[in-house]
């Protein structure tokens, strides 16, 4: 028995050691990251010995970001349009899926099916008729036809369906009896019970939305318009590159995504703990 228990912990000792070399090794790019934006572009390069902070830090990346380029204007349209798909990706997922989940609806199960299974086509196989319908719609170089386009997800009805699935139909059918709408039991019954799936929802699609390149890229022209990750861009040219702003920025950018983990945080731990439980 000794020796098995001794056994068991030298084990758990040695998965939480591999664990530990795995968080440092995901941690080396993000150190990396904030050590170049501190640097000078010769110093960010410069392996022979490296050094993780310079003896002059240069922190006026930090300041020069902001004049440089319109800085701010990028990161007002960034958050904006972050906002604005964040809360109706919420809306409209949260919405489907209750129809999903607790209505019954002829052909409901093979819409459903059909629906999901855009999740498996690559954006890049639609990317050119969207583009070709949201310019005949007079929506290009507008912040509107990312809003349209983002506005709706496969993922997020599926993750909320399988979330009000382990909500009891019995709590659904009592509403009902008690003379309770279906727009009043999904407002006041279930979104109320999936905070955890929602939390999760919302920091992936904040996430996704925040960083998105390609998206912004293809619609937005003016600079005006700009996102953050588009307006990093505007450092890098044909023949040299400002390595030390643009990670500057990169970290100024990585900032919200941070924010809203460590608000959610709690919600999304309750839903992966939960996860599986039923009644």
């Amino acid at each position: 028995m000794r020796s098995a228990h001794k056994r068991a912990v030298i084990a758990k000792i040695a998965i939480y050691l591999i664990l530990i070399i795995i968080a440092l090794m995901m941690l080396i790019p993000f150190l990396w990251m904030l050590s170049a934006s501190i640097k000078t572009d010769r110093e960010v390069f410069v392996m022979d010995p490296f050094v993780w902070i310079p003896k002059i830090p240069r922190w006026s990346n930090y300041s020069t970001i902001w004049t440089k380029i319109p800085f701010g204007k990028f990161v007002e349209n960034t958050m904006f349009l972050t906002i604005v798909v964040t809360i109706l990706q919420l809306l409209t997922s949260s919405f489907a899926a209750y129809a999903f989940a607790k209505l019954e609806f002829k052909h409901r199960d093979k819409l459903f099916l059909a629906y999901i299974a855009t999740i498996a086509m690559p954006w890049q196989v639609y990317m050119v008729p969207q583009f070709i319908m949201m310019r005949r719609m007079g929506l290009n170089d507008k912040l509107l036809a990312i809003i349209c386009l983002q506005a709706f997800s496969a993922f997020g009805v599926f993750m909320m369906k399988q979330f009000y699935m382990d909500i009891p139909d019995e709590l659904c059918e009592a509403a009902r009896i008690d003379g309770m709408s279906e727009y009043g039991i999904y407002m006041r019954i279930m979104l109320p019970l999936s905070r955890p799936a929602l939390a999760t929802l919302t920091i992936f699609t904040f996430v996704a939305t925040w960083n998105d390149y390609l998206g912004p890229l293809i619609y937005l022209k003016s600079q005006a318009k700009k996102t953050i990750q588009l307006g990093l861009k505007m450092f890098i040219s044909q023949y040299s590159s400002d390595y030390g702003l643009i990670m500057a920025g990169s970290v100024l950018s990585l900032i919200p995504v941070l924010l809203m983990f460590l608000l959610l945080q709690r919600y999304f731990v309750e839903g992966v703990a939960s996860t599986g439980l039923k009644g």
